[in-house]
């Protein structure tokens, strides 16, 4: 195994990415990995064999789980994602031709220098088509649509991990929101309470002051409301309410 990758028979190395290609390198893995659908793998980096004279690596991708009955090897990556900082228009759009050909079904390069963008190879004109920052990439391999600001903003590139997250299921997620749920039903449970016994207090005509109605309505007690609710029921029979506590 060497560094170096074949490109229309040319021996071209692959150095290690210099600022920005690896730093968009890095965040395009971030945003990409959690999105990638069931019964599929992501991958960076990962060396192909697209042709008799091109060996070469995507810079992230995604594949089908498992071999090829016919091979015996790994699956041949479905899209491919390219980051294009030093390389030139001209050597990417050979490197795309060369993976549809080889039944790369979707290839998608990352502009990150000067006006960065987004864009989608399209084989039958030979031509990159920018998509839209609010647009959405939808695909067999990844489980929701990705959204194309993603992979140019890093907050919207946290906001969407976060929903692939959520919409994987995460435990780590999964536990926050039921206990978010819990505290939220026994939020509710309490105010009910608190409304229950101003309401009784009201219906009776039993003078309450501003300060202690505030104090039971910010009460999440519910041992303190129930005590408070049992002495406003005995208040209406007494004709009084006591301020203890």
């Amino acid at each position: 195994m060497t560094r170096d990758e074949i490109i229309g028979g040319r021996r071209v190395v692959a150095q290690p990415a210099k600022p920005p290609h690896a730093i968009w390198h890095n965040k395009l893995s971030y945003v990409l990995d959690p999105q990638v659908a069931p019964g599929y793998t992501g991958a960076a980096d990962l060396l192909t064999r697209l042709g008799q004279k091109d060996d070469f690596a995507s810079d992230v991708c995604v594949f089908k789980d498992g071999e090829e009955p016919a091979t015996g090897e790994r699956h041949l990556e479905e899209i491919a994602f390219e980051v294009v900082s030093e390389q030139s228009e001209a050597d990417v759009s050979e490197k795309a031709v060369k993976m549809h050909r080889r039944g790369v079904r979707r290839i998608f390069a990352v502009w990150v220098k000067g006006d960065q963008r987004v864009c989608e190879w399209l084989p039958e004109t030979r031509s990159w088509r920018r998509l839209e920052a609010d647009s959405r990439i939808e695909d067999p391999c990844l489980m929701r649509p990705l959204v194309v600001a993603a992979l140019l903003d890093a907050a919207v590139a946290d906001n969407e991990v976060a929903e692939a997250l959520v919409a994987k299921g995460n435990p780590v997620i999964q536990k926050r929101e039921d206990a978010a749920r819990n505290e939220g039903e026994a939020l509710g449970v309490a105010r009910g309470r608190a409304e229950d016994i101003l309401k009784i207090l009201e219906l009776r005509s039993i003078p309450a002051g501003e300060a202690q109605r505030q104090e039971i309505l910010r009460c999440r007690d519910l041992e303190q409301l129930d005590r408070w609710f049992g002495r406003a029921l005995l208040a209406v029979f007494a004709g009084e309410v006591t301020s203890e506590s």
